[in-house]
C-alpha cells in the first residue's frame, strides 16, 4: 500500500513538472534569414496591414538586435514576434520605433506581448535612445492598454493612417537620461537591469517599468504629413 502511494506521488510530481515545462516561454533575438519566414507568417496571419518581404528585411537586416521572437514548447514555430528599428529623428533625437508586434491567438493573455515589448525597450535603451514611438489602431483597446501600462502616452491622432481607412494613435515613451550616479536602481532600490520578469511561468530578464517622472504629457494633435514612420505595431 505504501509503495503504491509513493508511486502515485511520483507520477503526480512528474505530471506537474511536465505541465509546468509546457508553459515556459523563451525569448531570443532575431538571428537571420532562417527566422524570416516564421516572422512573416506570424505577422501576416495576425495583422491586417499588408507587408512585402522588403519591408521585413528593411527592419530585420539593419536592426536584428532590436527584434525578438517568443517560443513555446507546444509549438515548433515562434508564437510571438516584435520588429523594431532605431534612427535619428529630424537630426535631433535618437528614436526607437516599434514597427510590428504580433502574438499567436492561441498564446495570448500570457504576458508574451508585454515581455516582447520590454525586451526591445531594453535593447533600445542600451543603444541610448531618447524616445520610443509606435502607431496602433485607435480602437485597438488591448494594444493601447498594453503600451500605456508600460508608460507610453498618446501623442497624435493620425487620420486614415492605415490602408483599411482606420485612424491610428501615435504613442510615445520618453526615456530619461541615465542617473548621474551611474546607478540603475529604481525608487525601490532594486536594480532594474537585474529584475526578473515572471508571468505565467515565463522567464525573461527585463528592465523594470520607468518611473512616472520619466514620462511627458503631450496633447493629442491631428496628423501632419511630415511624419515619417510607414509601418505599424497595430
Amino acid at each position: 500500500m505504501r509503495k503504491s502511494t509513493t508511486l502515485q506521488g511520483i507520477f503526480l510530481l512528474v505530471s506537474q513538472i511536465l505541465s509546468l515545462s509546457q508553459n515556459v516561454i523563451t525569448y531570443r533575438a532575431y538571428t537571420g534569414e532562417e527566422d524570416l519566414p516564421h516572422v512573416m507568417a506570424l505577422v501576416q496571419s495576425e495583422l491586417s496591414e499588408p507587408y512585402v518581404i522588403y519591408t521585413f528585411r528593411y527592419f530585420l537586416c539593419q536592426w536584428p538586435h532590436l527584434s525578438f521572437l517568443a517560443y513555446s514548447p507546444l509549438s515548433s514555430s515562434p508564437v510571438g514576434v516584435i520588429v523594431c528599428k532605431q534612427s535619428t529623428h529630424r537630426s535631433r533625437s535618437n528614436r526607437g520605433y516599434i514597427a510590428m508586434l504580433s502574438v499567436d491567438k492561441a498564446f495570448r493573455k500570457r504576458g508574451i506581448a508585454s515581455a516582447l515589448v520590454r525586451s526591445s525597450m531594453d535593447a533600445m535603451k542600451v543603444e541610448g535612445v531618447d524616445e520610443i514611438v509606435l502607431e496602433t489602431e485607435y480602437d485597438n483597446h488591448a494594444a493601447l492598454s498594453l503600451y500605456e501600462s508600460l508608460g507610453f502616452i498618446r501623442e497624435k491622432l493620425l487620420y486614415r493612417f492605415y490602408l483599411n481607412g482606420k485612424d491610428a494613435f501615435r504613442l510615445i515613451l520618453t526615456i530619461p537620461p541615465p542617473s548621474p550616479s551611474g546607478s540603475d536602481e529604481d525608487d525601490s532600490g532594486i536594480s532594474t537591469t537585474s529584475r526578473r520578469f515572471v508571468g505565467e511561468h515565463m522567464h525573461f530578464e527585463s528592465a523594470g517599468r520607468l518611473g512616472a517622472q520619466g514620462y511627458r504629457a503631450i496633447r493629442v494633435s491631428p496628423y501632419s504629413d511630415d511624419d515619417d514612420e510607414p509601418s505599424s505595431a497595430r
